[in-house]
């Protein structure tokens, strides 16, 4: 592992509405929710999936490879107070990510084809993005929009999150567009639950969610959503 990571343990479960309900009752009565969230306990979180001429980042995790990467620019609630571009690793069975903010001037020259911000920058991450972009034609893909409700835990850093509503966006890479069209990409009202901490996960809060009796799945939010998508190049769009 990188030593200037922090590699979390990430699990995965499909649930029904049902099997939402009953945990997130128990969760309520155990942590707290994340303190960003709205009057409704929930915040919106859309994201741009960029993947290289190859597309390797959907190929490797279709095929199974345990140690990738892949990057996305996320945004909060529609709106453009907070941008960043990230890249989230996965190694062995553990996940790290590292993000760098952007300014919505960075953010759509980016989206114009314009990458000189990026080459300049003196944080290597979005250096390493621009290596990407020109020598791999790192380019957008697709947008994946969502609900998510969080929950946390201080004692084991723990990240409980429940993700709603999980919809594609069609034929657009403008993470702000107002009129953005997006279909629904998980059939049967199905919200993804995800499990993160550290080194370890705490007795109760186990007991509370019941894993063991989950639909455990390891499909990411960009796969769903690839496949609806019928083009694979940035000119497409």
């Amino acid at each position: 592992m990188q030593p200037s990571l922090t590699y979390r343990n990430e699990l995965k479960y499909f649930v029904s509405p049902h099997q939402y309900l009953t945990i997130q009752k128990r969760l309520k009565h155990l942590i707290a929710q994340d303190k960003h969230v709205g009057p409704t306990g929930e915040y919106h979180i859309r994201s741009l999936y960029f993947d290289d001429i190859d597309n390797t980042a959907l190929h490797e995790k279709l095929g199974g490879i345990r140690d990738r990467a892949k990057f996305r620019i996320r945004i909060y609630n529609k709106q453009d107070q907070v941008i960043h571009f990230e890249k989230k690793i996965k190694f062995k069975d553990y996940i790290a990510k590292v993000k760098e903010p952007l300014t919505r001037d960075m953010h759509d020259q980016i989206m114009a084809g314009h990458y000189e911000a990026l080459r300049h920058s003196n944080r290597p991450l979005l250096r390493e993005i621009h290596q990407e972009i020109t020598q791999r034609l790192l380019r957008p893909k697709v947008i994946v929009d969502y609900v998510r409700e969080p929950f946390i835990c201080e004692n084991g850093n723990v990240r409980i999150t429940f993700d709603k509503e999980l919809r594609t966006g069609l034929n657009s890479v403008n993470l702000f567009d107002p009129n953005l069209r997006t279909i629904r990409a998980l059939d049967h009202n199905l919200i993804i639950l995800e499990v993160k901490y550290d080194q370890y996960l705490p007795a109760y809060i186990q007991a509370a969610l019941q894993l063991e009796g989950l639909n455990r799945q390891s499909a990411s939010k960009y796969v769903i959503c690839r496949k609806y998508l019928k083009t694979n190049t940035w000119e497409d769009y």
